[in-house]
């Protein structure tokens, strides 16, 4: 992968979260500290996930995909991004950036369709539970995480695709911590109409289609919780369902923040901001959120230390 003809940038230049130096060695030992944090509980997650058969549920199934999406999700950025922090030069070569761009939308697609199929689980779950092993059945589980990174195929194709049509002359600094479209787009000398269209449709399906489902499956589900007759059932299904809207929202609003406003030097420093919630916060919470206070996923880690210990 090489640049296109006439563009003369073999190489960029990543401005980072922030050009003060004061700020660069805390915010190096923050940021490896997250790193460390969703690298242990998503590789704990599959790990367990794996080995446990109790744990071979389309519950699991789906928080097992989630958590392998974001161990290489935040993986693809963040050693770089760390390196950025202690170093002088933050180079990125074209190649090296028109990688990384495919890799993190590919990855930050699939954990919106996974997110999806998992609000359907629990609707499913909560609203049909008497239908609950028909309707997720093992194919169906299968097939929802093959749509999920087929999608994630295609969006990542075309945001590269049409990043690779762009030529780029003289500016090379991208105004971000990773090789995002907006910044990177920004730096282009020619067009970047298709690449602007493209984004507001592929970004708007992926943000707009997968929200629209949870709410609705929520929607049904807060409908069952007020017909159950226990409070404290309530309460339970409220906090489980509380957890994951927060999650979610942020997920995509802060998706929503960085791509679907007007690009902007005052709105791409917002978007900065707003992209470290979906790239470093949401993958070390999303292992606490969704199983790390799961009285299954707490038995699996019992008897894993248990086996240890023997």
């Amino acid at each position: 992968m090489a640049p296109r003809n006439g563009s003369l940038v073999t190489e960029f230049t990543l401005k980072g979260l922030t050009d003060q130096p004061a700020l660069q060695l805390p915010l190096f030992f923050l940021f490896l500290l997250m790193y460390v944090v969703t690298v242990l509980g998503n590789l704990s997650l599959v790990t367990l996930i794996g080995l446990h058969s109790h744990l071979h549920t389309p519950m699991y199934f789906f928080i097992f995909n989630l958590s392998f999406i974001d161990l290489c999700y935040s993986s693809v950025f963040t050693p770089k991004m760390l390196v950025n922090f202690v170093s002088e030069k933050n180079i990125i070569s074209y190649t090296g950036c028109m990688v990384q761009l495919y890799f993190f939308l590919f990855f930050v697609i699939s954990e919106c369709y996974v997110l999806t199929s998992m609000a359907y689980d629990r609707y499913v779950a909560i609203c049909n539970p008497l239908l609950y092993t028909v309707v997720m059945s093992p194919k169906v589980c299968f097939s929802l995480m093959l749509g999920s990174y087929l999608m994630a195929f295609s969006g990542a194709m075309a945001h590269t695709g049409c990043m690779l049509r762009l030529t780029f002359c003289d500016a090379n600094t991208i105004n971000h911590y990773l090789c995002d479209i907006l910044p990177v787009m920004q730096l282009s000398c020619t067009s970047t109409y298709v690449n602007e269209l493209v984004v507001f449709i592929v970004v708007g399906i992926n943000i707009i289609v997968p929200s629209l489902t949870i709410l609705l499956s929520y929607g049904f589900i807060l409908s069952s919780i007020f017909q159950i007759n226990s409070t404290e059932g309530r309460s339970k299904a409220f906090s489980t369902c509380s957890s994951h809207i927060i999650a979610v929202s942020l997920f995509f609003g802060s998706g929503a923040i960085m791509y679907l406003k007007p690009s902007s030097a005052t709105t791409m420093d917002l978007g900065k901001i707003s992209s470290v919630f979906y790239t470093n916060v949401i993958p070390m919470m999303n292992p606490l959120i969704y199983s790390l206070r799961n009285k299954d996923v707490k038995t699996a880690l019992r008897k894993t230390f248990l086996r240890v210990k023997c």
